[in-house]
């Protein structure tokens, strides 16, 4: 059989009272008549009367502490029925109710819940257990409530077992839009997921991120606290403590873990915001305590307790702090004012909490309205007994607006919002069926209309999602002392879907703009231009500033690390706040040094011109001819403005030409000196080599201008070929921290060692050649200062490579062309400045008498050293004979030794040979 069914004539192998409940053990709360019955859990009362030791019967307990807010949500329960019932919504079906106080324990409501399971018209309240409840018929169709998540939760698994429509109207735990574990739930508020999301929103717009939190040790609580931890963790805020009170008041420890609480809030010190989800009295022990010890803090609170108003009229309450609460979006109220303003004309049979609330109020009719809820609370319902007076009437009567007071907007609302749908949804199922018969429909196929209707209250529509959570969204409140009460006031609107808080006025953003003025951190605030440094603490929220490195920059408060400048482009000092652009550097026009060395240049190039001038005013002068004659001297005078000139395409910005041209200039002009001065240098040594062998050879060597051009050549090949392959260019140096500088960028290393090495290899030869005639006449000796400027050119080359090597920045150019000045000075001054002062100094020196007195004076003192020599060159001349014949020799050789180094010296100087004494042989002359 597809259905197993055990009944026992309405008894059934389940569970079976004895028999029906009498009054007073009876616990309906409230009770009315209907075609279809709608049943409700509230928590009237906040705990069930405690017994000497532990139950010792299965029965249920008595309640006390009367609980007004929850009681005024019972009386909207009620008056949303009987709004439904006055108006056309279902025309001719009258809803009825009953309402259960669960006395916030899980016991009592699932035995409440039996009620509801129990099986309609039968003579006793039975359960029949069954394999399927779809012919199923209950006592009601569907369930409001309950208000706490633990004891929701509870219900909801046996309401499972009939799929029985639950609809909550302040349960918000997250696992209850779970519809596999809770497949009949439905709610019209939010879940506890976007709660929790929009208090680490706030805390963290806010700028704390040192909280501490407190929960009740049961399904909601912890829920709310895991869920919570997530949302802060996402937001960067960090929990310090996480305290747990006993979920219900009977437990015997709930005292001792409120004091324990309350110290763990005294020793965090710098923890100065308190998440609270708490039940309203927890909440309220929990303040009443704090108060006596003076906790000021600020206290976030959950939808459970922010609109509580027995918890606001605590003496002294002002001084715990500021409190700021997120509770479910109000709607309009004034129907159900008026209900409370009428409230004791409403006819109290089948409504406990109604009468007892009238002999609570009787009985605390000596207190002020200040003090009222907790008298009520305080009184037990056992010490009442329920009879009705004429003073019970007038204090109803005249107490209309206490009720009023203790009214919370968002639960009344959901409670209307949860009735309403159940309306519209019996409405739509009822358009084919006659629902004033009660077998009209199972509760299953009313789950089925519900989650999909869709109604509208006050021009808003309003729906189901798919978890089965009507997302209203929240309002903001902050609790403001006003003419010495504290008021509950709106803040703002919390929009579930764009995670904002939507602030109307100005007033509100100041409050806002005050919260963020209070400190809640573990480390003091990192400035910009810092960052956060992590310690051992397990939290990232406890950390130490330290300041941002050199080239990184923070912009922000609290940055976990330091952003990086582009190095390239940009730097930062340390503790910076930002990236600073790099200034582009080179050797300006303007620089002191950049001005110290083209004036070096300038005087060269002056120098020089004064040296042309003197040389070409004294063309005919020895010294001139000696020189190599006007055009050499004009050839190296020329290269020596080049040189001098080079150097001004090392100064200023760099651009490609001017990185091509420099070096190209510098190499070929540098080249021609140095060819030029070899020549000269090859010259002298022919001039004074007097070994034939050797003479003839360096006749056959001595080429001036092939040599000259060659030699030059080899330097434009070598240029010529850098400038194609590897050409110098501009580039941007970024390795310095602060600038970038501009420079010449050789190209190829090789190319330019290859045309420094090469002039050095020329001067090196010039050395050489120089170094052999350097023992002539003292104001003639033009190879010894050449071996000198080459020297100098040495000594400025070799010390330039380590120095070029590792100098960088703006003056390395300025290296290259020091270098340049020095050799080139030296190469000037050696080669042109003794000669210079001779003409214009010592002109009697400059004469042609001077200079061949000069020369044989030279002579004769050399004779003694080419004695030999001369004697073994003229031994083979058989035609010389003497009567001493070593005598005669020497005497000869002495007198050709004479006579050819006048020769010489005529000869560079560029005199004829008919200048010189006809004791020479012609042949002799003219071979030199």
């Amino acid at each position: 059989m597809a259905l197993l069914i055990i009944p026992i004539t309405c008894f059934g192998s389940t569970l079976v009272t004895s028999q029906p409940c009498q009054t007073p053990d009876d616990f309906v709360a409230a009770t009315s008549p209907g075609h279809i019955m709608i049943g409700g859990l509230f928590a009237i009362h906040e705990k069930m009367l405690p017994s000497e030791d532990y139950p010792r019967r299965p029965e249920i307990q008595k309640c006390v502490g009367f609980e007004i807010s929850i009681f005024l949500q019972t009386l909207a329960m009620i008056h949303s029925i009987e709004m439904i019932n006055n108006s056309t919504l279902l025309s001719g079906v009258k809803l009825g109710y009953e309402i259960y106080d669960t006395c916030t324990e899980v016991t009592v409501a699932m035995a409440a819940t039996l009620r509801f399971l129990s099986k309609r018209n039968c003579s006793r309240e039975i359960v029949e257990f069954k394999c399927d409840y779809s012919s199923y018929m209950p006592r009601v169709k569907a369930v409001i409530g309950a208000g706490y998540s633990e004891i929701t939760m509870a219900v909801s698994r046996m309401l499972n077992l009939q799929l029985m429509p639950q609809v909550s109207y302040e349960s918000t735990a997250e696992i209850l839009s779970d519809k596999i574990r809770f497949p009949s739930f439905l709610r019209t508020v939010p879940s506890d997921f976007y709660q929790t999301k929009a208090m680490a929103h706030l805390i963290q717009k806010s700028g704390w991120n040192w909280i501490g939190i407190i929960a009740t040790d049961d399904d909601y609580g912890r829920l709310a606290l895991n869920t919570f931890a997530v949302q802060t963790a996402a937001n960067n805020v960090c929990i310090a403590f996480k305290e747990v009170l006993p979920a219900f008041l009977s437990d015997d420890t709930i005292e001792i873990r409120i004091n324990e609480t309350l110290e763990k809030i005294i020793a965090e010190a710098q923890v100065n915001v308190i998440v609270v989800f708490l039940r309203q009295f927890h909440v309220f022990n929990l303040f009443t305590k704090a108060i006596e010890r003076n906790i000021n803090k600020i206290w976030i609170a959950s939808d459970n307790w922010s609109m509580a108003t027995k918890i606001t009229t605590i003496p002294n309450v002002k001084r715990i702090g500021k409190v700021v609460g997120f509770t479910f979006r109000r709607g309009n109220m004034s129907s159900f004012h008026s209900f409370l303003q009428n409230l004791h004309m409403f006819p109290r049979d089948n409504n406990k909490p109604l009468n007892e609330y009238a002999m609570l109020l009787s009985a605390c009719a000596h207190v002020k309205d200040s003090d009222l809820s907790q008298c009520i609370s305080s009184r037990s319902r056992g010490t009442l007994a329920y009879t009705a007076n004429k003073d019970i009437e007038r204090n109803f009567s005249l107490r209309n607006d206490f009720l009023w007071d203790y009214t919370e907007p968002g639960p009344v609302h959901s409670i209307q919002l949860s009735v309403l749908a159940l309306g519209y949804a019996i409405r739509d199922l009822c358009q084919a069926r006659d629902c004033q018969n009660p077998n009209a429909f199972q509760p299953w196929e009313l789950l089925d209309v519900l989650k999909n209707v869709t109604f509208t209250d006050e021009g808003n529509s309003f729906h189901f999602d798919a978890h089965g959570d009507m997302n209203t969204g929240y309002d903001v409140v902050l609790w403001k002392e006003i003419d010495g009460h504290m008021t509950i006031t709106k803040m703002a609107q919390y929009d579930l879907r764009n995670d904002v808080f939507i602030i109307t006025d100005q007033e509100t953003k100041n409050e806002f703009r005050n919260l963020k003025q209070i400190r809640s951190k573990c480390s003091k605030e990192c400035s910009p231009g810092q960052m956060k440094k992590t310690t051992r603490s397990q939290h990232i929220c406890c950390y130490e500033c330290v300041d941002c490195p050199e080239n990184h920059y923070s912009n922000q408060t609290d940055m976990d690390h330091c952003l990086l400048c582009n190095n390239e482009t940009h730097w930062a000092p340390v503790r910076s706040t930002r990236c600073f652009e790099k200034e582009v550097e080179y050797l300006n026009w303007n620089d002191s040094l950049a001005i110290l060395l083209l004036a070096l240049s300038l005087l060269g190039i002056i120098l020089v011109l004064a040296i042309g001038i003197i040389f070409t005013r004294n063309l005919n002068t020895p010294i001139v001819k000696s020189s190599g004659g006007l055009l050499v001297c004009y050839v190296i005078l020329l290269c020596h403005v080049l040189n001098f000139a080079s150097t001004g395409f090392f100064i200023g910005e760099p651009q490609d030409f001017t990185c091509k041209t420099r070096q190209t200039v510098f190499g070929m002009s540098f080249t021609l000196c140095i060819s030029c001065i070899l020549m000269k240098s090859l010259k002298i040594l022919l001039a004074f080599s007097f070994d034939p062998k050797l003479q003839n050879f360096l006749k056959c060597l001595y080429k001036p201008i092939p040599i000259i051009f060659t030699c030059t050549g080899i330097q434009v090949v070598i240029c010529t070929i850098w400038l194609i392959f590897a050409a110098p260019a501009v580039e941007e140096n970024v390795s310095l921290p602060r600038v970038i500088i501009l420079e010449c960028e050789e190209g190829s290393i090789l190319a330019f060692g290859t045309m420094l090495g090469y002039i050095a290899i020329l001067a090196f030869i010039c050395f050489i050649f120089a170094f052999k005639g350097r023992k002539l006449p003292e104001h003639y000796n033009e190879a010894k200062f050449i071996t000198f400027g080459m020297l100098i050119y040495f000594i400025a080359w070799i010390t330039f490579i380590p120095i070029y090597a590792t100098t960088f920045g703006k003056y390395l150019p300025a290296v290259e062309i020091i270098v340049i000045l020095i050799s080139n000075y030296g190469i000037l001054c050696c080669t042109f400045f003794p000669k210079c002062y001779i003409i214009l100094c010592k002109q009697e020196a400059n004469t042609k008498s001077a200079f061949l007195k000069m020369i044989y004076s030279y002579s004769s003192h050399t004779a003694s050293s080419l004695a030999i020599s001369h004697v073994s060159l003229d031994s083979t001349n058989s035609n010389i004979t003497t009567t001493n014949p070593s005598s005669s020799g020497k005497s000869a050789a002495s007198q050709e030794s004479k006579d050819l180094q006048a020769q010489a010296f005529a000869h560079i100087c560029g005199e004829n040979a008919i200048s010189v004494p006809k004791i020479l042989p012609r042949k002799r002359i003219s071979s030199i």
